[in-house]
């Protein structure tokens, strides 16, 4: 890389979560001026304390940015386009990019790129797994792990970068191009964002921009919004759940040859089998042969807070899935486990109803227990179905779910919200429900 890529401009990144972050520092080692802005003070951004003692960035409040003499905005993936600050940028005509759309000028080595409603992050772990025990040479990062800015020194020619993206990445690329690039699958989510579910779908489907007649797009045949896609892409089409990967006789199939019995995979849940499908149709468009790829999954025990399994205690089994920031996420982790269950719900609402909830719940469930910001509009629409308890916070609906359970019984965190009303993220929420299991 040029060390002097951005010498002499002035670049305002505006959102310092991780992302935003890791672009600052990307962008000052390119040798630019780099203002940051955040809504939140100094103090409750620890991991920026160094880049501003360090003179990496300036930082200053969003309300206070000069936009006078800005070379480009760099908007981080939790910062809405809507923001009063971007119409004003587009207004004076500065460039506006996003960190992955950042990243791409100067990541090396073939993308796999990966998106969707749910099981986007088990896919793409899973995905580098595969790619990892088959030594193929590939490092994972972008929603899940290291932001993509942070992966340019590692990335090379040869090294293929399997990247997890969001709707919030996806709806700022430009020029951005994956060799394999994949929707698993589109259901409401992040209404709250996008306002419209007809939004939401087509930033998903930007992962697609730029794809070439020798590039691969991934598509789940069962699901109508990712099946739509197919036009618009240039690039050759395969379809889980479809002809080029299947389930045949308590068997996954891949390009019309038995991968493996479904008995092999580890990981619990329809949803799991479908993700299974979609990562070893990625791999093996990679790549990787048939046997590698079973052998691979086989040894695949899951990433931390979905569906994770944390211990049983007194005959009671605790599952942590707090990645479940979705309605349809939660109904997936409902449709995995038997019952009998104690279901945790709540947290800061995305403007979703959660009535297709019901039938699982009924089904199944003992009791909803309810947190956070979101805890009476989930009681509006569940009320009269199902033993309801507001719990408000997290440990008090552990607490009380554990004291009721009987042996035999589960006791699942499944939000169906996302965290930030009351924990930093969703690693923060699962972390937090995990310790407090232990303690029991």
């Amino acid at each position: 890389m040029n060390p002097m890529r951005f010498s002499g401009q002035t670049i305002l990144v505006l959102g310092l979560g991780k992302s935003g972050l890791a672009a600052a520092r990307l962008l000052s080692s390119q040798g630019a001026s780099v203002i940051a802005a955040d809504n939140r003070p100094l103090a409750d951004l620890p991991a920026v304390n160094n880049s501003v003692q360090n003179s990496e960035i300036f930082l200053v409040p969003e309300s206070e940015v000069n936009l006078s003499g800005l070379s480009r905005l760099v908007v981080s993936p939790g910062v809405p386009l809507d923001r009063p600050l971007l119409a004003e940028a587009r207004r004076r005509g500065i460039p506006i990019l996003g960190e992955v759309e950042l990243a791409f000028e100067f990541l090396r080595g073939p993308i796999i790129a990966i998106t969707g409603s749910n099981g986007k992050t088990t896919t793409t772990a899973l995905v580098g797994h595969i790619l990892q025990q088959a030594g193929i040479d590939c490092q994972v990062g972008g929603n899940i792990g290291l932001p993509v800015t942070a992966m340019i020194d590692s990335s090379r020619f040869t090294r293929w970068n399997v990247l997890e993206l969001s709707s919030f990445q996806l709806e700022t690329v430009d020029r951005f191009h994956a060799q394999i690039a994949a929707v698993l699958n589109v259901t409401p989510n992040h209404l709250d964002r996008h306002g419209a579910f007809d939004a939401y779908a087509a930033a998903k489907g930007r992962i697609f921009r730029n794809q070439r007649s020798a590039d691969w797009a991934v598509l789940n045949a069962a699901n109508p919004t990712s099946a739509a896609y197919a036009p618009s892409s240039p690039a050759s089409i395969a379809r889980f759940c479809g002809e080029s990967a299947s389930l045949h006789d308590g068997t996954i199939q891949v390009f019309g040859q038995t991968l493996m019995p479904l008995s092999d995979i580890p990981l619990p849940g329809a949803h799991n089998q479908q993700n299974v499908m979609a990562a070893a149709l990625i791999s093996s468009l990679a790549g990787v042969s048939h046997s590698a790829i079973a052998s691979a999954v086989s040894s695949f025990r899951g990433v931390p807070h979905r569906l994770e399994f944390i211990r049983e205690l007194r005959g009671v089994r605790f599952y942590n899935d707090s990645k479940a920031t979705s309605v349809d996420a939660t109904l997936k982790a409902l449709e995995a486990l038997p019952g009998p269950l104690w279901v945790i719900l709540g947290g800061l609402g995305k403007g979703a109803s959660y009535s297709p909830l019901l039938p699982q719940l009924r089904a199944k469930a003992k009791a909803a227990l309810l947190i956070g910001a979101a805890a009476a509009g989930i009681a509006h629409d569940l009320e009269g179905h199902l033993p309801l308890e507001l719990s408000l916070t997290l440990d008090n609906a552990l607490a009380s779910a554990f004291r009721q359970a009987q042996p035999g019984d589960s006791i699942l965190l499944a939000p169906a919200c996302a965290s930030f009303d009351q924990f930093l993220s969703f690693e923060h929420r699962g972390d937090t429900f995990r310790q407090l299991v232990e303690n029991l």
